[in-house]
């Protein structure tokens, strides 16, 4: 089975593995388990408190201010940073300010440990805020409690339509790559990196057709996540202020181009982009293995249709620099007074 039909028949139904296991299997099994435990177990004694929200308007300028929500899980949240300045929503909302010439207004609603069936109220408090563009990180706790994927991306999909119906921009980061999570233990790493990319693709497949568009989280941070410690925090889960300043970085140009705000002069300075056209199943295999890469909705000029739906259009960007706040010569991004 190709990993495009793998993808598609994630996205609408299958479960991870299947069919009865003997003695040996079994056996495994119960090492996997207790491996997982043992990881929960030291991640979560090194936890730190969740960083502050950073809710504020950010930048200076005239019109009204955007409205930029956050959703999803601990990684949207910012969890192992102590400032609100480290978080990838205070990160995007300075830097967008800046691109858009005009304030952005951020309100964070992403919940530490949340799963993506608790979209649903997230979704719910998003709304009241009218926002314009919204993000949404999710993934990582579906995979590590085993959570059917049918189920996570039926109602990830959800949100998307329902944000997309109030006529907010919808961006979301895939699920990212946990087999570069040193607590975690082989043989259940391994499976780890193979169900998170699972995941990750079966979760494109579902939000482009709800009309938003992602983004490869996977192994953004490149090798040099899994070999480079300084980019993890404390607890060796979760990304430290320079971790988070590169996945901002990678999300960024998303986020702005939603809006229509990221400029064709940062493309030519930083060279082409890469762009190819393919069914939404073949673009969320191959974009899962190829880090920072956005998938989106787009038409083929015949007006035909992939083999199993429509068309995906994949870009790979250059992504811009983003200091990590507190860097020598930098000021952290702070919340204006309305």
């Amino acid at each position: 089975m190709t990993r495009a039909a793998r993808a598609r028949r994630l996205a609408t139904g299958a479960a991870y593995g299947g069919g009865g296991v003997g003695l040996a299997g079994a056996i495994v099994v119960a090492l996997l388990r207790e491996e997982a435990r043992a990881a929960r177990r030291r991640v979560e004694a090194r936890r730190q408190p969740d960083p502050p929200s950073g809710d504020g308007i950010y930048g200076r300028g005239r019109g009204k201010p955007i409205s930029f929500t956050v959703l999803g899980d601990s990684s949207a949240v910012g969890l192992g940073v102590q400032r609100a300045a480290e978080t990838p929503g205070v990160l995007i909302a300075s830097a967008l300010a800046e691109l858009a010439e005009r304030p952005v207004r951020l309100t964070r609603l992403a919940v530490s440990g949340a799963k993506s069936p608790q979209l649903d109220e997230q979704v719910d408090a998003a709304l009241e805020e009218e926002p314009d563009v919204a993000l949404i990180m999710i993934g990582a706790n579906d995979v590590t409690s085993r959570t059917r994927p049918a189920v996570s991306v039926r109602h990830l999909a959800d949100a998307v339509r329902r944000l997309r119906a109030a006529g907010a921009e919808v961006v979301v980061g895939t699920c990212p790559d946990l087999g570069t999570v040193r607590p975690i233990a082989q043989p259940l790493r391994t499976l780890a990196r193979r169900w998170s990319r699972q995941m990750a693709a079966a979760q494109t497949i579902a939000v482009v057709e709800a009309g938003g568009r992602t983004v490869s989280l996977g192994s953004v941070l490149g090798p040099s996540f899994a070999s480079d410690r300084t980019l993890f925090s404390h607890d060796e889960f979760h990304p430290s202020a320079a971790g988070y300043a590169h996945a901002a970085a990678v999300i960024l140009p998303s986020v702005a181009d939603a809006l229509g705000v990221w400029p064709a002069t940062a493309e030519r300075r930083r060279g082409p982009r890469r762009q190819s056209v393919r069914p939404v199943a073949s673009a969320a295999a191959r974009a899962v293995n190829r880090p920072g890469t956005e998938v989106q909705s787009a038409a083929k000029a015949d007006g035909t249709t992939g083999a199993r739906g429509g068309w995906a259009l994949l870009r790979r960007r250059r992504a811009p620099e983003i200091p990590t706040p507190g860097a020598a010569g930098r000021t952290e991004p702070e919340p204006v007074a309305p």
